[in-house]
């Protein structure tokens, strides 16, 4: 099959739908529907602000982590059109921090989601991992299914019968029965919804991927015909209350209930965004979960130009955060995951990948994409004026999308777009946000500009950026300026300098007059020049501990006393203390190690989660090891080292592309190719296994 001619777009619509819907439904979770129509009436649009206490809008939560999380199982094993439960189950190991990022941590019997992690943290591979035989017929069949299910529909558009294959496969790590219907209805209807716009059509072929004596597929033809009998959402909710409601259906939050709600929003929508999502956030239950669903399918079928019906996409500015252990990806936008999304199904069609303006990453590519960039008005300097920031056509590179940047009036105002978590959001409610920064030392910030012909003279324009001193608050740092002439174009470089325990939050434009100014593209590349807590900025940060944030921990014990800053204590199994980017590639990594009562511990580097990465170790007995974990753990290489507990050790580990060089106490001890499933790019990081290690400082450079 060939993908639709608005693939892209209309994988944004879906995405954009889908982080609406979270954004729109989480502030009443759990909520019922007499409380909602009490407290808040039908609800319309957005009504964070209407909560007591008041939640940000743009929040982390499972169903957004979830869905993009889980649908990397396919990157990482290839791309296979034969991806197994068992490789989407290692992607959960892998991404997963135990009850830090993505899941309800609700215990065994308690969340599904925690059950089945339990299960594969003790070697049950899936579909055994979820299955009613191992976790019984309530726990298996909550609403988890559901909410993780949207990527596996958008990247097989108009080919609903292999989405809901995939939906199977990936639903099946935690759940079984009739939620692995639910999800493989709702993956069909956003397959389907790219190439049929007609409600009925697309239920039809929903119910179509699914057992006709399952209760999923009784109870839609349940709800198909009460809608042309009652032609009022509210009495065919009533119906729902009664006949497949929470007093029959029980556990954390069953599926059941809530598919009926989903069901029911796109009955009654009648094709229109914003009503489908009235009608199933009104109606309570989990709101979040129900309206995720719902925002993605109608994003998909009705496209972008069915979000206009309010202000859906402004206060949102394509921002969504993504917790994993893969730190470097958690700072991300809704364009971004797009093409994630998109190259995916392109992939499974043989097609190759799509990487906009040579790869950059924010292009503006997609209609009224904002990529993150707000306006700072009078955050950074006291003088500040609103910036006013659209996405135009063919003021780009070839002709295509950029960021307008417009100051009306005054003569300072900037824009800028976060490279890691900003002040506000440190203490993020609910899911703890984990995240390393995107942009570091040593790199090289490009932005490609240009102004508008019709300004009324020259324009100063700068890069900027934003970094954390150690009290919390933002120090602002200028960049390389210009003066652009009406029409006249430049490209700024700028090379990153400083160390990495002062994290750069964002990077923005600055102009300094009247005027527009087109960004047609903004990135940065390489690996970094960087050293993480130097000796004498010990002391300073220790105050704060703000450079804390830079790092994913994943260690049980993480202490700052004495001379060292990084003490990993880990009383089971491996811990990982992380930080860095997906994108890092040929660089070396060093440190000097002290262990003490341990099985092994050392460096890390190309880490791409807690089971993907290489590291150099040195191991109880008197020995030093190079092992890839992919899959397990294999041993690349491995030599005699009397190494002693408490005492300094030297270690080093450089990789160019598949080439491993490591040295230990000064000596090059190992040299490898590692020519099988390489990792050829990653993040860096102390382990330990079973034991204490302790070091005061964390270099990477370039090679």
């Amino acid at each position: 099959m060939t993908l639709p001619h608005d693939y892209e777009e209309r994988v944004y619509a879906g995405v954009l739908g889908k982080i609406i819907g979270v954004y729109l439904g989480r502030p009443f979770e759990g909520w019922p529907y007499e409380q909602i129509m009490e407290q808040l009436g039908e609800v319309w649009y957005y009504v964070n602000d209407r909560i007591s206490h008041h939640p940000p809008l743009i929040v982390t939560d499972d169903d957004i982590s979830g869905t993009f999380t889980f649908l990397r199982a396919l990157a990482d094993y290839d791309f296979s059109p034969d991806l197994t439960p068992a490789q989407i189950g290692q992607t959960w190991l892998n991404y997963l921090i135990e009850r830090k990022t993505v899941l309800w941590w609700g215990g065994i019997g308690g969340s599904t989601e925690h059950t089945a992690y339990m299960r594969l943290k003790k070697g049950i591979p899936a579909p055994r991992s979820g299955s009613i035989e191992m976790n019984g017929p309530i726990v298996a069949q909550q609403i988890g299914s559901q909410i993780f299910i949207d990527g596996w529909g958008l990247i097989n558009p108009g080919d609903p019968q292999r989405a809901a294959d995939f939906a199977r496969r990936a639903a099946s790590v935690s759940h079984d029965g009739e939620a692995i219907y639910g999800a493989q209805v709702v993956a069909a209807l956003e397959a389907q919804a790219f190439v049929e716009r007609d409600i009925e059509k697309l239920l039809d072929v929903g119910v179509s991927v699914i057992p006709s004596d399952s209760l999923i597929y009784r109870m839609i033809s349940d709800l198909r015909n009460w809608r042309t009998a009652d032609n009022d959402w509210r009495k065919t909710r009533q119906r729902i209350v009664e006949q497949y409601g929470y007093k029959d259906y029980i556990g954390g939050c069953h599926i059941v209930p809530n598919h009926a709600l989903v069901i029911l929003s796109l009955l009654y929508g009648e094709g229109d965004f914003q009503k489908s999502l009235m009608i199933g956030n009104t109606c309570g239950w989990d709101t979040d979960c129900n309206s995720a669903n719902i925002g993605c399918v109608m994003g998909v079928l009705t496209g972008l130009e069915g979000i206009k019906g309010a202000d859906w996409r402004g206060p949102l500015a394509d921002r969504l955060y993504l917790p994993t252990a893969d730190g470097g990806r958690c700072v991300t936008d809704a364009v971004t995951e797009t093409y994630h999304v998109v190259n995916a199904g392109r992939a499974l069609q043989g097609l190759p990948h799509l990487a906009p303006k040579q790869g950059a990453r924010f292009h503006f590519s997609l209609p009224g994409s904002v990529q993150g960039f707000v306006s700072l008005e009078g955050k950074a300097s006291p003088g500040e004026e609103e910036m006013e920031i659209t996405n135009v056509s063919g003021r780009g590179q070839n002709g295509v999308r950029a960021l307008a940047l417009t100051l009306k009036r005054g003569s300072l105002g900037r824009a800028a777009t976060a490279t890691f978590v900003p002040p506000a959001d440190m203490s993020m409610p609910g899911y703890e946000l984990i995240a390393s920064p995107t942009l570091y030392p040593g790199q090289t910030v490009t932005a490609r500009l240009q102004a508008e012909a019709a300004n009324p003279g020259r324009l100063p324009v700068r890069l900027f950026l934003q970094r954390y001193l150690a009290n919390g608050e933002l120090e602002y740092v200028a960049g390389p300026a210009v003066e652009l002439a009406p029409g006249a174009a430049a490209e700024l470089a700028w090379k990153i300098e400083g160390e990495g325990s002062q994290p750069i939050c964002q990077v923005g434009i600055e102009l300094r007059a009247a005027g527009t100014v087109y960004l047609d593209a903004l990135t940065w590349g390489g690996a970094p020049d960087v050293v993480f807590v130097t000796p004498e900025e010990r002391a300073f940060w220790q105050k704060h501990q703000t450079w804390r944030k830079v790092w994913v921990n994943a260690v049980d014990q993480w202490e700052t006393w004495g001379p060292e800053a990084l003490r990993l204590i880990q009383n089971e199994g491996r811990g990982m203390l992380i930080t860095g980017c997906r994108e890092w590639q040929n660089y070396r990594l060093s440190a000097t190690i002290r262990p003490t009562l341990m099985e092994a511990g050392g460096l890390a580097a190309c880490v791409q989660g807690l089971k993907r990465f290489y590291a150099l170790q040195l191991v109880k007995g008197g020995k030093a090891r190079l092992i890839k974990a992919l899959d397990g753990d294999t041993v690349l290489a491995e030599a005699p080292f009397a190494w002693e507990m408490w005492q300094p050790c030297e270690m080093a580990l450089e990789v160019r592309g598949s080439h491993l060089r490591a040295w230990v106490g000064g000596q090059l001890l190992f040299e490898v190719e590692d020519s099988v499933r390489p990792l050829l790019s990653g993040g860096v990081a102390l382990t330990v296994d079973e034991g204490h290690l302790m070091t005061a400082a964390v270099k990477v450079q370039p090679v």
